[in-house]
């Protein structure tokens, strides 16, 4: 019986794959090696097994595209008490033609009837800002202006050429230097106004560099640019008749934090002088526009002092 018992437990063994000496020892000698060998290769099966999940989900997570974390938390609570998209979103006036879109770090408010935004929103972190000006940041030159092909009226690039005028963003590139999309998304054409190449290059752009700065300075700001339209506006672009040219454009800043905004208005038109000439309440440009900005911002104050 015990030599039978020998046999089957050997047979037994060399069915699983096990590997037993050429000599055998009593039963007990026979169980107890064999029982370690099976617990050692189920040991080492389990592993193997382990470390090729683990493998794979390495290699799933890394074939996933790149998500900001800065950007996925920059729509949370303000201090304001007020979320980042509740404090982006405007009201454009009834009538107006608008669309909305959404892109990773700006919001567009696109007019189809004029090819040209209604007002463009984003929001502004000192952190943001610290990355835009890092070394290694990214460059303009390596960014052209685009047609977004989601959006139908969206005007291309040539359009603008012969025209005069520059292709005028409302959401600056030195705002969007700290994220690849961000800089893409800003260069496409529902960014863009046809603004005076002069006021495009001196005066609007010291205020975008000041805007930029104040950003570092309070942490965190709110930031809304679009054109102010006449009543029979000049027009460029394909047959002369597509898209429409501005009498001014307007700029309202608003820090949470701090619980400041202030208003600009400039001529689309070359603008010398200081930025205290261009000040306006954020309810003139309410006014001037006919948009509605959240009831958080304090509409009725202008100080530039308060900002320099």
């Amino acid at each position: 019986m015990k030599h039978f018992l020998k046999i089957w437990i050997l047979v037994a063994a060399m069915v699983m794959g096990g590997a037993l000496p050429p000599q055998l020892v009593g039963d007990n000698a026979i169980t107890t090696q064999w029982s370690a060998q099976a617990k050692s290769k189920k040991k080492k099966h389990k592993n193997k097994h382990k470390n090729k999940s683990k493998s794979k989900s390495k290699r799933e997570k890394a074939s996933l595209p790149a998500k900001s974390s800065l950007y996925s938390n920059s729509y949370q609570s303000s201090p304001s008490g007020k979320s980042s998209s509740s404090l982006i979103a405007v009201s454009i006036p009834r009538g107006v033609s608008n669309q909305v879109i959404n892109y990773q770090s700006i919001r567009v408010n696109f007019n189809p009837s004029f090819r040209i935004p209604n007002c463009v929103a984003y929001e502004l972190t000192a952190t943001m800002v610290d990355m835009a000006d890092a070394p290694g940041h990214e460059s303009r030159k390596s960014y052209n202006y685009a047609r977004d092909a989601s959006v139908k009226a969206c005007p291309e690039n040539w359009e603008y050429r012969g025209s005069g005028y520059s292709r005028g963003h409302m959401a600056p590139a030195m705002d969007m230097r700290w994220d690849k999309t961000a800089m893409a998304q800003c260069f496409y054409m529902t960014n863009m106004c046809p603004q005076d190449i002069k006021l495009n290059n001196d005066h609007w752009r010291n205020l975008e560099e000041k805007v930029h700065r104040w950003a570092k300075r309070d942490k965190r700001l709110i930031v809304y640019t679009g054109p102010i339209m006449g009543k029979s506006p000049k027009k460029i672009g394909k047959n002369k008749a597509n898209i429409a040219v501005p009498d001014a454009f307007f700029k309202v800043i608003y820090a949470p934090s701090q619980g400041r905004a202030i208003g600009f208005i400039y001529p689309n038109s070359p603008c010398p002088g200081a930025i205290s000439k261009y000040a306006v309440t954020v309810a003139e440009v309410e006014r001037r526009t006919g948009i509605t900005f959240p009831s958080a911002l304090p509409k009725h104050q202008c100080q530039v002092a308060d900002w320099e």
